[in-house]
């Protein structure tokens, strides 16, 4: 049984940083994808960023490319999502996913992760 939870969110003013940490209870091995998703009100929730369990190879989306950073601690069983320069468009709740079916390439859509954390909400305002 995998289970995910986040930690991290909170309230920031634009431009500020924010980590996320997702708690992984799987053996890292067990896990092909991992990834950050956001929603925000009314809108569908997106792929912000994900990493391959087997080699680390990352991908982010272009809304975050080169503000946020996808990475993993297999000695602490973590994925973490560093946030900077954030702005009032990044505010949403964010999730934790992992999927234990093989991919070549991971999904950045949300039916490609079969686990998903509670969520942690990260508001930015201007």
């Amino acid at each position: 049984q995998v289970q995910l939870v986040e930690s991290g969110g909170g309230s920031v003013q634009a431009g500020g940083s924010l980590r996320l940490s997702c708690a992984i209870s799987a053996y890292a091995y067990s896990l092909y994808c991992m990834g950050w998703f956001r929603q925000a009100p009314g809108k569908e929730r997106e792929a912000v960023a994900t990493i391959r369990g087997a080699d680390d190879v990352t991908w982010h989306a272009d809304a975050v490319k080169g503000r946020f950073t996808i990475s993993r601690d297999n000695a602490k069983n973590t994925l973490d999502l560093q946030m900077n320069s954030l702005k009032s468009e990044d505010t949403a709740l964010y999730y934790c996913a992992a999927t234990t079916t093989y991919y070549t390439m991971c999904s950045a859509q949300r039916g490609g992760y079969n686990h998903w954390g509670q969520g942690t909400q990260v508001t930015v305002s201007s």
